[in-house]
C-alpha cells in the first residue's frame, strides 16, 4: 500500500478496523483495495461481503475533493451484497448556508443510513465494509452501528476526522462529530490515521 499508510491487509482479516483522517488521505481507495484483496487473494465470495457506502457522490467544493464511493476505485465491487438506499447523501456542511438546513440534511442522511444499517443487523454477513462513517455519526446513534460492526466477522470502515470542512454555524455540529468519532475509534480493535 501507498499514501501514507503501509497497511497488512492480510492482518485485518477477522478483525475491526477502522481509518480516519482528512478529506484526500485516501481513506475510500484504502477501503475499495481491502475489498479488491478480499475477493481477489482471499477469494472471499462477494456475497459474504456486505457493503454500505454512506459517502456522497464525488465532487469538488472551494479547491476540495469530497466524497466518492468504493465503486468509483474498484468496479468489482458491484459484485458484493451493496446494501443501497434510494436518493443521494448530500453533505451537510458543504451544501447548506444556514443551521436549519445543516440539520435538515442530517436527519435526510440519518435515515437513509440508519436504514441500511438496520437491514443489515437483520441479514448480517460474515464482512462488513462502510465507507463514510461520519455521514451517519452526524446525529447518529453509535449504538445501532457498533451492533452492525459486532455481527460481522471482519469490519472495515472509514471516517472523516478533520478540520478543513466547517461552517462558522456548524461548530457544535462539528464538536459532535469529532466526539463521536473518537469514541469509535476507541471501541474498533484496530484504527489507523491517514493524516
Amino acid at each position: 500500500m501507498t499514501f501514507g499508510l503501509n497497511l497488512n491487509f492480510d492482518n485485518l482479516v477477522n478483525h475491526s478496523t477502522l481509518l480516519y483522517g482528512e478529506t484526500n488521505t485516501y481513506k475510500t481507495y484504502q477501503t475499495s483495495e481491502f475489498v479488491k484483496f478480499l475477493l481477489e487473494s482471499k477469494h472471499i465470495r462477494s456475497k459474504e461481503i456486505s457493503i454500505l457506502d454512506f459517502a456522497p457522490s464525488l465532487m469538488e467544493i472551494k479547491n476540495l475533493k469530497i466524497g466518492g464511493q468504493i465503486q468509483d476505485f474498484y468496479k468489482q465491487s458491484s459484485t458484493c451484497n451493496n446494501i443501497i438506499f434510494k436518493g443521494d447523501i448530500i453533505p451537510p456542511r458543504l451544501k447548506s448556508s444556514n443551521k436549519t438546513e445543516l440539520y435538515q440534511y442530517a436527519r435526510e442522511n440519518l435515515k437513509k443510513t440508519s436504514e441500511i444499517l438496520n437491514i443489515f443487523n437483520g441479514n448480517p454477513t460474515p464482512v462488513l465494509i462502510i465507507n463514510d462513517i461520519s455521514i451517519y455519526l452526524h446525529i447518529g446513534s453509535i449504538k445501532l452501528l457498533l451492533n452492525a460492526i459486532n455481527k460481522s466477522n471482519t469490519f472495515f470502515g472509514n471516517t472523516y476526522f478533520g478540520s478543513s470542512i466547517k461552517r462558522g454555524y456548524a461548530t457544535l455540529f462539528s464538536l459532535r462529530e469529532r466526539r463521536k468519532v473518537k469514541s469509535l475509534i476507541n471501541k474498533v480493535e484496530q484504527s489507523y490515521h491517514t493524516g
